[in-house]
């Protein structure tokens, strides 16, 4: 479906019905300002939420990987991580 113009100030104007054309018919829209595109405007698609889970995703573990350098910086035993592993180990059994 080729992509329908609209200048911003039309896109300001007429918001509402350009969303429920986007959402009911899956028009696509090209955004201009000065008649020099900008933007597009395109339904929602099942990859587009795929790419969003996987970059929240992505943000979690960036997340998780800075408290594990945090966590390991600030941890300090008399014992190795092997000792420490064996004894639960032991324990375990």
């Amino acid at each position: 479906m080729p992509l329908e113009p609209i200048g911003v100030r039309d896109l300001k104007n007429k918001a509402t019905q350009v969303v429920r054309s986007v959402r009911e018919h899956g028009t696509a829209y090209v955004i201009t300002v000065a008649g020099q595109p900008v933007a597009v405007l395109r339904p929602f698609t099942p990859e587009d939420e795929g790419a969003q889970r996987r970059e929240a995703l992505l943000q979690d573990l960036e997340a998780l990987d800075a408290l594990a350098l945090e966590a390991a910086e600030a941890w300090s035993s008399p014992k190795t991580g092997l000792e420490i592993l064996s004894a639960v180990r032991d324990e375990s059994w």
